[in-house]
């Protein structure tokens, strides 16, 4: 009797989601995102995302998996023949958006950037809820300066090149590396479009193998900077607090705030990957004929708030609450 009640139910509700689709009651969403394999940040952004936007909350919406630029502009364009009303998109790079966005206007579809930003003029989208990926840069670069040491010797791990993130938390560090004589950076890679854990320990062994000697670990996300780490452990290299090397991450993921716990890492800046619920928001105010400008900076952006942790002042409180 329970199984039949159960399937009717669940007859119900799919019954029910066609006659709202029918009446054009749902909310017609289209979500572009990049793989939830690339990290654990990417994995609860899409999670958030799939959550929030679904029939039960008032949407119909497809989500397209596009880790690079060309991809995600063919799924952009698929989305404006689709007639969707409203496009949501994490961006694989920072240029290149200027026509699908023109051609989306025109149609007059809504689009709302997540995670990362776009070079474009703001008019060309209705909101962004992103991270400030710059600040995120600045606020490590700030923590390592106050660490006053002798002499800097960075190993620098670069996420996907030309992405918001990657530019972001590079800059401030390249910058400051050229105007402090003692600031150096003795090799740079990336961890690719995947910010490959594996790409990164082939750039810190081949640095390692080549004697080149540095104390200091800047990975852009916490994936990598484990990978750099394996080549730390296998070289029988410490690293940590009071360690030959300074181990510093990106985004927060649980297990990598407890390696700052235990002292094993020093340093992880967080990124927010809870978009949805904020867009969600703004969605239904549209909807409801209301205006969400009151909401939005000069650049139509809504930033989420941000912080980095220090493993000699992080709390078990801090990895449950802040912890991916």
């Amino acid at each position: 009797m329970k199984k039949i009640v159960i399937l009717l139910l669940a007859i119900a509700l799919v019954l029910c989601a066609s006659a709202a689709l029918a009446d054009g009651e749902l909310i017609k969403v289209g979500v572009i995102n990049l793989d939830p394999s690339e990290s654990g940040y990417r994995e609860a952004n899409v999670r958030n995302l799939q959550e929030t936007f679904t029939v039960e909350n008032g949407y119909d919406a497809t989500f397209i998996t596009a880790p690079t630029a060309d991809k995600q502009l063919d799924a952009f364009r698929s989305f404006i023949t689709a007639d969707v009303k409203y496009i949501l998109v994490s961006a694989a790079e920072t240029t290149g958006w200027d026509e699908v966005l023109e051609e989306a206007q025109e149609a007059g579809i809504k689009v709302f950037l997540f995670d990362r930003m776009i070079e474009c003029d703001p008019s060309l989208y209705t909101a962004a809820v992103v991270s400030d990926m710059r600040v995120e840069g600045e606020t490590a670069v700030a923590w390592l300066e106050s660490l006053n040491l002798e002499e800097y010797k960075i190993l620098h791990i670069q996420g996907q090149l030309g992405s918001a993130a990657q530019i972001g938390r590079s800059d401030p560090l390249t910058e400051k590396c050229a105007a402090e004589a003692n600031w150096t950076i003795v090799r740079e890679g990336t961890g690719g479009d995947s910010w490959d854990p594996n790409e990164a320990r082939k750039i810190a062994e081949a640095a390692l193998d080549a004697g080149e000697e540095f104390n200091i670990v800047y990975a852009e996300n916490d994936g990598m900077a484990d990978g750099v780490v394996a080549a730390l452990d296998a070289k029988g290299i410490t690293h940590g607090v009071g360690k030959d090397v300074i181990i510093m991450g990106f985004d927060c993921n649980k297990w990598a705030l407890e390696k700052l716990l235990a002292g094993e890492w020093n340093y992880d800046g967080q990124c927010s990957p809870f978009q949805a619920t904020k867009i969600d928001e703004l969605i239904k105010v549209l909807e409801a004929g209301g205006s969400i400008a009151d909401q939005l900076n000069d650049l139509n952006q809504i930033i989420s708030v941000e912080v980095g942790f220090d493993a000699t002042t992080i709390t078990q409180e801090d990895i449950d609450k802040y912890g991916l």
